[in-house]
């Protein structure tokens, strides 16, 4: 199976809000981000997160694709469109120092989020009818897809640079794994 992982476009989001489960509109000039996408369109499946930075990449290529609640990216609770800066410092503090097992206020960890990203992928590299897929999600979610299949310390997970617009392609054999691009 070929898989195809592409984060969202940039969002507009001036203030340095947190956001993850929240809707963040794409930035303004999304169509021009859209025009430098290059999708083939020979997928047997496609699906996406549900949110709308990733439905409208979907929509604009005219994709008959399903979402899945599993592909949405952290959920930061109370933190969620409160800018960085004005998150109190004794909730952020315990979540800087260990951002893997402290829930952001209200929200997920970081361990809560891999379950649910891993319950997708190992039904998804389960299937035998599907060749050939398209992933449309955000860098959260790729970078656990890749933590899964190169099985590297999630304390290292945000080493993996994931570019807005941009793909990763992986090959699935055999249960082998390569990894044929990023992004490009």
């Amino acid at each position: 199976m070929e898989i195809h992982l592409i984060r969202h476009t940039a969002v507009e989001n001036p203030e340095n809000l947190c956001y993850g489960f929240a809707e963040m509109p794409l930035r303004k000039e999304y169509q021009e981000d859209f025009k430098a996408i290059n999708l083939d369109a020979d997928f047997d499946y496609i699906v996406s997160s549900p949110a709308q930075r990733c439905c409208i990449l979907a929509e604009h290529f005219q994709f008959k694709y399903s979402t899945d609640e599993r592909l949405r990216e952290m959920n930061f609770g109370s933190w969620e469109l409160k800018k960085w800066i004005d998150i109190p410092e004794q909730e952020i503090q315990p979540w800087y120092q260990d951002f893997i097992t402290v829930n952001a206020s209200g929200g997920e960890s970081l361990l809560e989020m891999q379950v649910r990203v891993q319950s997708f992928w190992n039904e998804l590299i389960e299937q035998k009818n599907i060749h050939k897929t398209l992933i449309i999600a955000h860098a959260g979610v790729i970078r656990l897809i890749l933590q899964e299949v190169l099985q590297f310390s999630l304390e290292n997970m945000f080493n993996i640079q994931i570019d807005y617009g941009k793909k990763v392609i992986l090959r699935v054999n055999d249960g082998c794994f390569s990894i044929q691009s990023m992004n490009i």
